[in-house]
């Protein structure tokens, strides 16, 4: 199933504590259902001391929400998505508020 959100997209969360807050998608878990979005979603993780973290603690880090969650902003407002094939067969994700096209091309135009 194609995915409305890809990576680097801009979003705004729809539900939850953080709904209203908007962010750039960092990661995308299609098996998992779920993405990660910068400045969304932040816990306090107690760390161990390790050789990536030597001084350990208690960090914050941003933790994945559903997909579900997320909508792409188009004019600062969530907007669904449209998936649309040219006539020179390259397919694009079109936001259906407004009609702008959301991130580059998914497939390449037919030669």
């Amino acid at each position: 199933m194609a995915k409305h959100v890809r990576k680097d997209d801009l979003v705004i969360v729809t539900a939850g504590d953080d709904r209203g807050r908007q962010g750039r998608v960092l990661r995308v878990m299609p098996k998992e259902q779920r993405v990660l979005v910068e400045g969304v979603n932040i816990r306090k993780r107690h760390m161990q001391p390790s050789a990536a973290s030597p001084q350990g603690g208690i960090i914050q880090r941003e933790m994945p929400i559903h997909l579900s969650n997320v909508s792409p902003v188009a004019d600062g407002k969530p907007t669904r998505v449209r998936f649309v094939t040219r006539d020179d067969g390259s397919k694009v994700r079109v936001a259906s508020r407004g009609g702008e096209q959301i991130g580059p091309e998914l497939k390449k135009a037919r030669r």
